[in-house]
């Protein structure tokens, strides 16, 4: 096959084989066909789209790229969790180790940051230490002693995805259903899960703005689930405003702690909960009431806390991140407090480029070769809906390098009215769908 005739083909919304599929993941895996052209089928893919059968096929091919891993000799069942990303979503922080403590295995691959989004890995990074490059036998070994492990992707898990993955994010081709669809679908198979939840994000925020478009993507990630016999649940979930206060990588282990003492933003906290009760429910507690009753409990007596600080241990994190954030945990060297020009109510107008902001002080990349920042970040003083005086702090940017700070500035202030009446209140699940 050539990779010319693929291209042509796609670029005038032609249907591919598996044959042609599988020959271009296999071969831009191997290193035959350079990021130039991957780019080029990229693009076409995201422009002319791909049928949920070419989905399939891409999934089964990136799958087939590496080796998947068997969790059968791990007694309980493995339920993983994936957002498809947002602004503040530090919600795997908590999830995973809140999960184990309730008696859930939680086999959790995470990614780094994409777009506009924030990464899992270069969150857990931001702890002093902190491996997240496991083997497959120090991933295993780690679910069977603790009963969680927080990881990337080995080089043989789905090793086709872990380099289209660094390519999209700098190829603008980020936000096509396809592409997220089978990037998400080939790792959590792989990884041997039994069962996902899958937040789908949905508004200014997200990769996916329309609740339409968010619907179909939770469709095709189900379906897929389904045809390789896994248990799935998919919730529709808002993006309109940042969750939590916190925007960047120490910012939202910080945030995340103090969910974990029984503190931290109320949106943050109730999506939470409603996830790990979902990740419950399919590892068998179908009373939902008492497992957010365990779960909040668990929030709140230190379990959560005490699972998280054993998954630092393990991976080689310092644990002093837990018991004392603010000495341990990176700091930018400058702040700058963001001041409301008008007195009214806050709304967030575009949320996307709050995570833009956040970028262009160091928390994300612009380029596929940038190193994060993992102290840089901004602190949110307000939330959708609430009353604010003129003069008065809308959010503290943290950060080292000033080259970009007025144009950080500019993002951030975009994103944001000030309006005279209080905004329509936000929702934070719009629908749940399942196969179970």
């Amino acid at each position: 096959m050539l990779i010319s005739d693929i291209l042509h083909k796609k670029r005038n919304s032609q249907k591919l084989t598996f044959e042609e599929i599988k020959y271009v993941i296999s071969s831009y895996t191997a290193g035959k066909i350079p990021d130039y052209q991957m780019s080029a089928f990229l693009m076409a893919a995201f422009i002319n789209g791909f049928t949920s059968v070419e989905t399939g096929f891409l999934t089964k091919a990136m799958l087939e790229s590496g080796e998947t891993m068997d969790l059968s000799g791990i007694e309980g069942v493995k339920i993983d969790k994936h957002s498809t990303g947002g602004v503040g979503d530090g919600t795997s922080l908590v999830i995973a180790p809140l999960a184990a403590s309730c008696g859930v295995i939680v086999p959790m691959m995470s990614g780094r940051s994409l777009g506009h989004t924030g990464g899992t890995l270069d969150k857990l990074e931001s702890i002093p230490g902190f491996r997240v490059n496991l083997s497959k036998e120090e991933f295993i070994h780690q679910l069977k002693k603790i009963g969680v492990a927080m990881a990337g992707q080995t080089d043989k898990i789905a090793p086709a995805d872990k380099k289209m993955y660094a390519l999209r994010d700098v190829t603008a081709t980020v936000d096509s259903i396809p592409l997220i669809a089978s990037s998400i679908m080939s790792k959590k198979l792989a990884e041997g899960c039994d069962g996902l939840v899958l937040d789908v994000k949905t508004g200014s925020g997200a990769f996916m703005k329309e609740k339409t478009m968010a619907k179909r993507l939770a469709k095709e990630m189900i379906g897929i689930s389904k045809s390789f016999g896994k248990k799935a649940i998919a919730l529709i979930t808002d993006m309109n405003q940042p969750l939590g206060y916190a925007v960047g990588n120490s910012l939202e282990v910080k945030q995340a702690i103090d969910i974990m003492k029984g503190e931290g933003p109320k949106d943050l906290v109730n999506l939470i909960i409603e996830i790990s009760s979902r990740m419950l429910f399919i590892a068998g507690e179908k009373n939902t009431k008492k497992s957010k009753t365990l779960l909040e409990n668990n929030l709140k007596n230190g379990k959560a806390l005490m699972k998280f600080k054993e998954i630092i241990e393990y991976q080689s994190g310092d644990t002093g991140a837990v018991d004392n954030p603010e000495k341990i945990l990176p700091k930018a060297q400058k702040t700058l407090e963001i001041l409301s020009v008008e007195e009214g109510f806050v709304e967030y107008a575009d949320t996307k480029l709050v995570g833009d902001a956040a970028n262009l002080l160091g928390a994300g990349r612009l380029t596929k070769e940038d190193t994060i920042n993992h102290g840089a970040g901004i602190v949110l003083k307000k939330k959708q809906g609430e009353r604010i005086s003129r003069k008065e702090p809308l959010a503290t940017f943290c950060f080292d390098n000033g080259a970009s700070i007025e144009e950080a500035k500019l993002k951030f202030t975009e994103s944001i009215k000030i309006t005279k009446t209080t905004p329509k209140k936000l929702s934070l699940i719009y629908e749940k769908l399942e196969t179970l």
